[in-house]
């Protein structure tokens, strides 16, 4: 690739460590606040743990409308089930992409009672068009993400969208997603193309990168800002992140709770109907 103009880092975020479903402790990366600023991503979590008590009693049924999830699992099992008949096991390296549309009902539930468990959930808004569509959702094997290695030793694992001639699992018209694990060996620089209408934020769970001359150290997220025609990452140990990227929506963002919407009728809407049983 030859070289680019990289975007420089605007900010550097610590998560804020929480617990969600039955008590899962995790990290929450992109929160509420930064909704605006990272549009189309509404939330990222970030979790790992050895001890089963921080993850054991995982996430029982809950409802969502509205957005997409995509839950990457880098180690452990965990089983999905939901309100259309639907289950799944997702397990070491695979995607989960549930796009909840008009309304569904879950749950996450580990089917390991010990080992660790890691891995992230990323929430993708829908455009308002999209937002009441029939719910839908995809589990993906490890072996089936599509990967490459670079002349450095980079192995890009890519998830959703282009990374050189390599398409991801998944591509969104609208959203137009890219979500690549990246694994970089001491020493190595990589190179990613985005487009100058994404926003984009890296996120390191190994190691630490550097993106000109701001370093991002490990459970850190760096945002990147909108200047260039991409990114350029260092490391100088052996260091894993991921780099995601989206065209914004640039629509109201109405959130409660589990639901995402464009106004507060529609939030009002939203818990009559899960409340008197319509959701899927």
């Amino acid at each position: 690739m030859n070289t680019l103009t990289s975007r420089s880092v605007e900010q550097v975020i610590e998560g804020v460590l929480t617990s969600d479903g039955a008590g899962v402790k995790l990290t929450r990366v992109l929160t509420g606040k930064l909704q605006r600023r990272l549009d189309p991503f509404l939330m990222l979590d970030a979790f790992g743990s050895d001890i089963p008590g921080d993850y054991i009693a995982g996430f029982p049924d809950h409802p969502h409308r509205g957005f997409e999830t995509v839950t990457y699992m880098l180690s452990g099992r965990m089983r999905h089930r939901d309100s259309a008949g639907h289950q799944g096991l997702l397990e070491n390296g695979g995607v989960q992409w549930m796009n909840a549309g008009r309304g569904v009902i879950h749950s996450e539930m580990p089917e390991q009672e010990d080992g660790v468990m890691e891995g992230f959930q990323l929430w993708l808004n829908l455009p308002a068009g999209q937002k009441m569509a029939a719910p839908w959702y995809q589990d993906y094997a490890s072996h089936q993400i599509p990967e490459y290695q670079t002349a450095e030793g980079v192995t890009v694992r890519v998830i959703a969208g282009l990374s050189g001639t390599t398409q991801g699992l998944i591509s969104r018209e609208v959203t137009e997603p890219l979500y690549l694990d990246i694994h970089l060996p001491a020493g190595a620089r990589f190179e990613a193309e985005i487009p100058v209408t994404h926003n984009a934020f890296v996120y390191v769970y190994r190691g630490a990168a550097s993106v000109n001359d701001t370093e991002i150290k490990a459970q850190r997220m760096g945002i990147l800002n909108n200047s260039g025609q991409g990114v350029a990452l260092d490391a100088a140990s052996d260091t894993r992140l991921i780099l995601i990227a989206g065209k914004p929506l640039n629509e109201p963002i109405v959130q409660y709770g589990p639901f995402v919407m464009n106004t507060q009728e529609e939030i009002h809407q939203a818990l009559d109907d899960f409340r008197s049983g319509r959701f899927a």
